[in-house]
């Protein structure tokens, strides 16, 4: 009798610690799953039945997918050969949004943006613009272009297997096309001429591949003869000094050598390249007696050799790093890997790096071993900024992820195998055939993600079997039941992407999926609008930067605030119901 109302009070939690973002969105996800289950919510024996449910394998399959084809190198080689076309705004923009779009109808949202972005802001810094300009564009298609297909976005196959559960029958591979492919062509179109001069450019990268104006607090230093830093560990100038700084590098007898240890020594003369503030760059001077050696602005560049480069990399929400600091990382001693700057959300840092711990879209500035730090940043979690050098004369197997991904769709759409062991099949074949490693199996999927999913999946199962949904869907009705249809269908959708803009998207999709279905039945009509309806709003969260990992991702290397995602944001999902829902009665109708 109470236990509808216990949920509610879950829910309603659940909500507000999705909006605080206090926790991460799969921590959250799995608070909800044990409050629900020791509330006697959801039984003992579905506590981990999400774990088995097809969407959460279909997901990390496409992961694992994305992460291959990323890694071929092939697309970055496509994109970049038809930069010629660049030559208005409008162009340059509507190619890289129709690519995001085209690319996450297939890829995981994120794999796709984590492609077309490090591309996307190197042409733009080439053809000197703002990449703030571009950015949250292709952030936001990356999400209107997981409406086309099932496997696009996950609320598309939550949604589907919902619909499996309740009549037996999935929404197949292409079901979502007619209604998402135009929407989506719509949404784009509306981005690429006229959305785009909404967006505030930020004057935020000077240069190629320098997201940071470094030289204001990185300085060099010269230890003359007499100093008590002379023939003193690392380690000891450390803890000698009361003042925060970082040494970037030690410039010995003309050598930079950037990767020292603690128990490397500092000669007289050398040159000390030092991060600090300028009270603490002050101490350091007076108490070590050393000199400025020169007043020459530094760059990222200079920052480096033919050994060392400097890389910006941004954090995803879910990151391995996310939460996590330098220091306990242990990235300099471990891994040779110096923490130069951080900026979080258009501030940086200047003091104490390695003690911050990584928050969702920080943008960090790196450096490190030229032929490992990508591979070493990747494996943490970073999106790297920097765009990938191009392959020259791309090998057979560059192709394969392509190919298998091609041949696992088609399987899909003719019903010969499931969807979810389609690409299983996929996975298999790509290690089959050695077109990934198998010690890079994993790399490309996002754990959180599947946690999320599997943890609320019972969740969502228990506002149908409480009676929570009728009593949603009966206070709903009494309220809406005296409008027409297409005015409640809308409604529905309205509520979706509310939900959405300040709950993570799948979360929403699985919350709303039960409650629309009990509307179309106290309707008489079908489920299928419905579940459309729900699928489209789940999917088209834009007005905030926590609506969507997406819009977490761009919102540093944009120096986007919060506000700027209303000015696109909003009349992009009033466009999205006025549009939708209209080519939902006329896809799906309602009898």
């Amino acid at each position: 009798m109470y236990q509808p109302y216990i949920l509610f009070g879950i829910l309603s939690v659940t909500l507000g610690l999705f909006v605080l973002g206090y926790w991460r969105y799969d921590f959250v996800a799995l608070f909800a799953l044990v409050v629900s289950v020791l509330t006697g919510i959801v039984p003992f024996d579905k506590a981990f039945s999400g774990f088995s449910n097809p969407a959460v394998i279909t997901v990390g399959c496409v992961m694992v997918i994305t992460y291959a084809i990323t890694q071929s190198g092939v697309l970055n080689v496509v994109i970049t050969k038809l930069e010629f076309l660049f030559k208005t705004p409008t162009i340059h923009i509507g190619f890289f949004t129709t690519m995001s779009a085209v690319l996450s109808a297939f890829m995981n949202n994120v794999g796709a943006l984590g492609l077309m972005m490090p591309i996307s802001i190197q042409s733009f810094i080439n053809n000197k613009k703002s990449p703030s300009s571009i950015l949250m564009p292709i952030a936001f298609s990356s999400e209107l272009g997981g409406l086309i297909t099932a496997i696009g976005t996950p609320p598309n196959l939550l949604i589907s297997n919902f619909r499996h559960e309740l009549t037996g029958s999935a929404f197949g591979l292409f079901d979502f096309t007619p209604v998402g492919l135009l929407l989506a062509i719509l949404g784009v179109a509306f981005i690429s001429l006229i959305g785009w001069r909404l967006v505030p450019e930020r004057e935020k990268f000077n240069k190629s591949e320098d997201l940071f104006q470094i030289s204001d607090y990185t300085t060099e230093v010269k230890v003359p003869k007499g100093s008590p830093l002379c023939n003193k560990t690392v380690k000891e100038f450390y803890t000698s000094s009361s003042a925060d700084f970082e040494l970037v590098a030690i410039i010995h007898k003309g050598v930079k050598k950037f990767a020292f240890g603690k128990t490397d020594n500092i000669h007289a003369n050398d040159i000390l390249i030092i991060q600090a503030s300028h009270e603490n760059l002050e101490k350091i001077l007076e108490s070590n007696k050393l000199t400025l050696a020169g007043d020459k602005p530094f760059s990222s560049a200079e920052l480096s050799n033919s050994d060392i480069i400097t890389l910006e990399a941004v954090v995803p929400p879910g990151a391995y790093i996310e939460g996590r600091s330098a220091s306990m990382m242990n990235l300099r001693t471990r891994y040779s890997i110096n923490l130069l700057a951080l900026s979080r959300k258009g501030i940086s840092f200047r003091q104490k790096l390695n003690d911050i711990r990584f928050a969702a879209g920080d943008v960090a500035l790196l450096q490190g071993n030229a032929e490992t730090l990508r591979d070493t940043v990747v494996d943490f979690g970073f999106l790297p900024l920097a765009r990938r050098d191009i392959k020259i004369g791309l090998s057979r197997k560059s192709f394969l992820p392509l190919f298998f991904f091609a041949v696992s769709i088609a399987l899909a759409a003719f019903q010969v195998l499931p969807i979810a062991f389609a690409f299983v099949v996929a996975v298999l074949a790509l290690v089959i055939f050695k077109a990934i490693p198998v010690h890079s199996l994993y790399r490309g999927i996002d754990w959180s993600v599947l946690l999320l999913l599997a943890a609320i999946i019972p969740v969502g199962g228990a506002i149908e079997s409480t009676g929570a949904a009728d009593m949603i869907s009966d206070g709903f009705m009494k309220i809406a039941g005296q409008y027409p249809l297409a005015i409640v269908l809308a409604l529905v959708m309205f509520i979706t992407i509310t939900l959405s803009d300040f709950m993570n998207h799948a979360a929403t999709a699985i919350v709303m999926a039960p409650v629309a279905v009990k509307i179309a039945h106290f309707s008489h009509v079908s489920v299928d609008p419905f579940l459309m309806a729900v699928a489209v709003g789940a999917s088209c969260s834009f007005l905030t930067p926590i609506a969507h990992q997406n819009n977490t991702i761009v919102m540093g290397p944009g120096g986007y605030r919060f506000f700027d995602y209303i000015r696109l944001g909003l009349p992009l999902e009033i466009l999205m119901i006025v549009a939708g829902v209209p080519l939902i009665l006329w896809i799906w109708p309602l009898r």
